[in-house]
């Protein structure tokens, strides 16, 4: 049985002096710890694990496909320094965010600058021409798509209601296409043919949604003592969820759903409101309905997998979509 958590951990520290190879000392120096702040700040680091899982599940050479999770390492924490600014947060993995400690102007050219670098290392790697071109065709697509995402969550947060549907499709874009850039790209460059990088494709992005319906139920019931995040924030941010879709759909008692939605929204909420919209979302059925189709997913996510030999990297990728539903933090 893998422990995923102390994997996670090995591959990460493994990985870390490429991931710190890429960004030299230049000028401006508050543009070059800006860019290295994020990235080297550790983290799960799930996504470049994903790219040599993937890599070594198809019988590749991980070593080959170091540079590439380097490279989607990079363009993800590009992105968190995008998000966090769009967002106005503060902190992130318990350190100041990159736009407060070196201000907006910095952070947005950090950002650029990561995404640049996460090219120029594609570029470079020392695989045949026509496995590059495809997999950096993957990994643009995926950037599209997520910026896409992105702007769709923004826009969610201003239409009130949101429907399951669009949920959804935000999250797909948002999060879960970087992990299947990743795995595909992997499996990609260990050599897979076109059909079982299709299948890992499509893994990694059931595997995304999953870890974000899951992600937004911690958000709500979570323990802040593990997550470290304000068991509630998300109500009081009026965020769109599984949960909060479901409820709103399902609430049949009007003076219920009146005061679930006076909560929602809130941003001063009181403790005591907040526990009862989550009152509201277990009565109703909807914390068992997102806990439901997350584990669909996930499991649509492991049964994609069964194109691939056993192996310990196959093993690894199973046990990723398991731990997806399966964390406190």
């Amino acid at each position: 049985m893998i422990d995923v958590k102390k994997e996670l951990a090995r591959m990460s520290e493994e990985m870390d002096p490429a991931i710190r190879s890429y960004i030299k000392d230049e000028l401006p120096e508050n543009l070059i710890e800006a860019c290295r702040q994020y990235p080297y700040a550790g983290g799960k680091r799930m996504r470049p694990a994903m790219v040599l899982s993937a890599c070594g599940a198809v019988g590749g050479n991980k070593e080959k496909a170091l540079p590439m999770a380097v490279a989607i390492e990079y363009i993800h924490n590009f992105t968190l320094i995008h998000d966090d600014l769009m967002d106005g947060d503060e902190k992130r993995r318990g350190m100041t965010t990159s736009h407060v400690k070196y201000g907006m102007p910095t952070a947005i050219l950090a950002g650029d600058a990561l995404f640049a670098k996460a090219f120029e290392i594609m570029a470079n790697m020392d695989i045949p021409a026509e496995t590059m071109r495809k997999a950096m065709q993957i990994v643009t697509v995926a950037v599209w798509d997520l910026a896409r995402g992105q702007q769709m969550d923004v826009n969610n947060e201003n239409e009130g209601q949101v429907s399951m549907e669009d949920y959804i499709e935000t999250i797909r874009l948002k999060t879960s296409v970087l992990f299947a850039a990743g795995a595909a790209s992997g499996a990609l460059i260990g050599g897979a043919n076109d059909d079982v990088v299709k299948a890992v494709h499509e893994y990694a992005m059931s595997l995304g949604v999953a870890f974000q319906m899951y992600d937004d139920i911690l958000g709500i019931f979570g323990d802040p003592s593990k997550t470290g995040k304000s068991a509630g924030n998300d109500i009081r941010k009026g965020k769109s969820t599984v949960m909060v879709c479901h409820a709103l759909k399902t609430i049949k008692d009007t003076k219920e759903l009146e005061t679930f939605k006076s909560i929602l929204g809130k941003l001063d909420a009181t403790d005591d409101e907040i526990e009862i919209a989550r009152g509201i979302l277990k009565k109703n059925g909807s914390l068992d309905y997102a806990v439901e189709l997350a584990t669909k997913y996930t499991k649509d996510a492991i049964a994609k997998l069964d194109v691939l030999k056993d192996s310990k990297d196959k093993e690894f990728m199973v046990a990723l979509a398991e731990f997806a539903m399966s964390r406190d933090v």
